[in-house]
């Protein structure tokens, strides 16, 4: 018994090292790390150079379900208050009817691809319904991906709050299915929908509270702290789970309480969470791999791949736009997020649920989940990067490396101390002054403590002690890092740069162009916003006279902040346009369009109609005058007579009437009166 205890250890900690290890050649080869933690499993597996035989569905579910629930919790407390509030209304719709959308199309296609009762099909597409919060976290933060904040918050916040909606759709429906369904299952679902839910944020809240309260006056010693905050943060997986509601809903939300509130040791925590939340993606994927069997998949390698491909191209994309329609996102930046939808660990958790609880499909789901992960990671992890500079979203970082090493004051969660090692090219190097909100408490340099006041100016290489508030880390980020990549490069973003309200005609007498007459009161903002069409981005320019105007900066609104002036005209590389994912605005443009385009046919048509109708009308009297000329004569021939003969003093030799004498005396009756008249 001791011996095989000693040898799970020992293999386990092997797996670790080695899917650490790999982590090397995934940085290389740009492959996604958590896809190089899947195939460490497989590897290592029955079917694999390993040979572990591991068919404990339980055991595996189990494992993942503690990872998964480390992992939100690590997300929440990650996720600043500042990206909720920019992105909390795309990623919430998309985390709720994006989650029902991608359900409902996969599973119509899983109906046909597998052949499986239609319920059966629609949990498929519960299982793979969500993102991966891990992979996307990753590849966002760690790849170096530089995105605006509302595109990279919508993906943050989406892939940590879609699980708990994926986790529910799955495991009700599994419930309907073993117990038969239901004479009503839309009813049922919303039912335990409001109930874990609901639940769930409710318990989320309270624990993030009950958390921060009693770290906060708790007298513990500093390595407890992180300890007990992951013990608490399981504590109430688990609770919330008995009572009903999401487990995992309730520790993201208690995450998100406690990251954004002032909890001691804060530092401390993140810095722990940081290292367990590796140790959780690392033992959740090798785990699932271990679990998976790859001579199994010879018959669900096709549908898997074709489900997969429906998922990437039609089910991600149709949810994110109808979701995102309403947000006035870019097409590009709506098209970037369809893209970054990877699905990983939690789709194969997920599809450990049917083959626990007993469904005779649960094997076929299990490894068909395992396809489309790989397929998904495959695709997509590995060409985000690709397709951000191909839809051209990147933008330049605010600032370059850094390098910094956060302390926490003891006992005071408003004050921490950040110790930052000068880099040789930036601001402070150069000559830039520290605010005096950030001064200095200690200087090493060369190995010796140096006071502030005699130190004299920062060097290159030195390490800097400075007290301040948490808020301001950000700001003294930009003095103490070095140059950003492309920050200030002069193709891009021109010669000189001014903030967006500067009236144009100042620019112009500045740099010696001519301004139009009925510009000089406008800024240069306006002219942007006047002159380029639809949302502008970073980098978009326009020519002006002599010179370019460029797009500098923008906020999360694209209203335009800072101005770039390019004093030479370049040739402006035609800006990428996908003809997919137009946004509310364009639709309702393109609708006015089509109306206005039918009423100017309806007007056409009814001013030909006019025109036709009136051409006959007059064809129709023109004939009418030619067919009385020729009958004239001869029907008044009598009547011509007579007049003839009344004229000459003679009476007809018959002495009878002509057959027309009223209208012969109408006539001149008439005349009579308008002569008078």
């Amino acid at each position: 018994m001791i011996e095989s205890m000693n040898l799970v250890i020992l293999i386990a900690s092997i797996l670790v090292v080695v899917a650490v290890f790999t982590s090397l050649v995934s940085f290389r080869v740009g492959a996604p790390l958590l896809l190089v933690f899947l195939f460490v499993g497989l590897a290592a597996g029955e079917d694999g150079i390993g040979g572990i035989m591991f068919d404990n569905a339980p055991l595996a579910y189990f494992i993942g379900s503690i990872a998964l629930a480390l992992i939100l919790f690590d997300s929440g407390f990650e996720t600043q208050l500042r990206t909720l509030k920019i992105a909390a209304g795309p990623s919430l719709v998309l985390a709720t009817f994006g989650v029902l959308i991608t359900t409902g199309v996969i599973g119509g296609v899983t109906w046909l691809v597998l052949d499986v009762p239609w319920l059966v099909a629609l949990l498929f597409g519960a299982i793979v319904s969500s993102t991966d919060a891990a992979a996307v976290f990753f590849l966002l933060r760690v790849g170096g991906i530089n995105l605006r904040d509302r595109t990279r918050s919508t993906l943050e916040v989406e892939s940590g709050s879609n699980d708990p909606m994926a986790v529910f759709l799955t495991i009700s429906l599994v419930e309907l299915i073993i117990l038969g369904g239901g004479e009503n299952i839309a009813l049922e679902l919303l039912q335990r929908f409001i109930l874990q839910i609901g639940l769930g944020a409710i318990f989320g809240l309270a624990g993030g509270y009950a958390l921060v309260w009693m770290i906060n006056r708790v007298k513990l010693e500093p390595g407890l702290v992180p300890i007990i905050t992951m013990a608490l943060a399981l504590s109430l997986f688990g609770a919330t789970s008995i009572l009903g509601g999401s487990g995992f809903l309730a520790v993201y939300v208690a995450g998100l309480y406690a990251g954004n509130s002032n909890m001691k040791m804060s530092v401390g925590v993140r810095r722990f969470q940081h290292v367990t939340t590796w140790l959780a993606q690392i033992a959740m994927f090798v785990t699932l791999g271990l679990l998976a069997t790859p001579s199994e998949f010879g018959t669900v390698v096709l549908p898997g791949v074709i489900l997969a491909l429906v998922l990437v191209f039609v089910a991600r994309p149709v949810a994110v736009w109808l979701c995102l329609m309403f947000f006035n996102f870019s097409r590009n930046d709506t098209a970037f997020i369809s893209w970054v939808g990877l699905r990983g660990a939690v789709s194969i958790l997920l599809a450990i649920v049917p083959m626990v609880e007993g469904v005779p499909e649960g094997q076929l789901l299990f490894n068909t989940a395992f396809i489309v992960v790989i397929t998904s990671l495959l695709l997509q992890g590995w060409t985000i990067r690709r397709m951000a500079h191909w839809l051209g979203i990147i933008i330049p970082a605010k600032h370059g490396p850094v390098d910094r090493i956060d302390l926490e004051l003891p006992g005071n969660a408003n004050q921490e101390i950040v110790v930052y090692r000068v880099h040789e090219a930036s601001a402070v190097a150069t000559g830039h002054r520290i605010p005096r909100w950030a001064r200095p408490s200690l200087i090493l340099r060369d190995g010796a403590s140096l006071r502030p006041h005699s130190a004299g100016p920062v060097q290159g290489g030195d390490q800097v002690y400075i007290i301040t508030p948490p808020k301001h880390v950000d700001l003294l980020d930009q003095l103490f890092a070095g140059p950003a990549e492309g920050a200030n490069d002069v193709e891009l973003f021109g010669d000189f740069s001014f903030p967006a309200d500067t009236r144009i005609a100042d620019i112009g007498r500045l740099y010696g162009f001519a301004v139009d007459a009925d510009d000089t009161e406008r800024t240069v903002a306006e002219i942007l916003e006047r002159d380029l069409p639809g949302d502008l981005e970073l980098g978009d320019r326009m020519p002006y006279g002599t010179v370019e105007l460029i797009v500098r900066r923008t906020d999360d609104e694209h209203d335009v902040l800072e101005v770039g002036l390019a004093v030479e005209q370049q040739k402006a590389k035609p800006k990428r346009r996908i003809p997919i994912f137009q946004s509310r605005s364009e639709l309702l443009a393109i609708w006015k369009d089509w109306q206005k385009r039918k009423r100017a046919e309806k007007n056409a048509a009814l001013s030909d109609q006019t025109s036709s109708t009136a051409k006959q009308l007059d064809d129709g009297s023109d004939e009418a005058d030619v067919t009385e000329a020729p009958d004239a004569p001869d029907a008044s021939d009598d009547s011509i007579e007579d007049v003839a003969d009344d004229t000459a003093g003679d009476t007809p030799e018959d002495g009878a009437e002509t057959p027309e004498p009223e209208d012969s005396g109408k006539k001149p009756g008439k005349a009579g009166r308008s002569k008078k008249s």
